[in-house]
């Protein structure tokens, strides 16, 4: 059996249930390319030039990627930029796969699912049913400073600490990539520490007001984990070969 793009995309639309869920860009097949039969993915955060090489020079057949393009309020037309990484891309005969909150929100492929498990955090939960903010209650208190040591480990880049909660941390709230307003949900909430992705000007305030401490982890380093877990998931049910190519980015 010939492993289409059409396939894979049907197969990670109902696993991902990406119809139920409100987005800012089309999830799923975003561009089709020549390549008729797929063998080799090449997954990745972004769908950028740099990826798109590295997909080349592995000669991947498809990308797999969370954040792929046509973005709500964004220009339409294939030119400049736009225009240069399409054209790279079919280049190639590559087609591009792209899934964005369906690949946040999924209760085990997801990236708040992913970056929970790579913390080593006991029991991650969503704190509601198909919603972003994920968290828990630690199995032993952590400082500050041991927390934001857990995060460096983990992700591989030091985050940026905004204090203003208690001495210790039991309670932890968390979502990947630009949710730092949820901030305030967590602290309603009760939670002692919230960990994301970016932060604004204002989380600063936030965070000494509501009292609660503040951890951005980096977009991209707290999004890498739920791109990585769905192409290996295809890769061992359709029997295919996946490469994850870090592209390394420090926001």
């Amino acid at each position: 059996m010939h492993i289409t793009p059409q396939i894979l995309e049907q197969h990670c639309n109902v696993l991902l249930n990406s119809a139920a869920i409100r987005d800012y860009c089309p999830n799923g097949l975003q561009v089709e390319g020549e390549r008729r039969e797929i063998r080799r993915i090449v997954s990745g955060v972004t769908a950028n030039l740099a990826l798109i090489h590295a997909a080349a020079r592995l000669d991947a057949d498809l990308l797999l990627v969370h954040h792929g393009w046509f973005w709500r309020n964004e220009p339409l037309p294939l030119t400049g930029l736009k225009g240069q990484r399409v054209r790279a891309l079919l280049a190639g005969g590559r087609s591009l796969l792209a899934y964005h909150l369906p690949l946040d929100i999924h209760p085990e492929l997801g990236n708040n699912r992913q970056l929970g498990e790579r913390l080593a955090l006991l029991n991650p939960q969503p704190l509601e049913e198909g919603g972003l903010l994920w968290g828990t209650t630690l199995s032993e208190a952590l400082t500050a400073a041991e927390l934001a040591q857990r995060i460096h480990t983990a992700l591989g880049r030091v985050p940026l600490h905004l204090p203003g909660g208690a001495e210790t941390i039991r309670r932890l709230a968390w979502c990947s990539g630009a949710a730092q307003g949820e901030i305030v949900n967590a602290a309603e909430r009760g939670y002692d520490a919230f960990i994301s992705g970016e932060v604004s000007e204002s989380t600063t305030h936030l965070a000494a007001e509501l009292g609660i401490h503040y951890f951005a982890a980096g977009h991209h380093a707290s999004e890498r984990y739920g791109v990585i877990a769905l192409g290996d998931y295809l890769a061992e049910h359709f029997t295919l070969e996946h490469h994850f190519i870090d592209i390394d980015n420090p926001v």
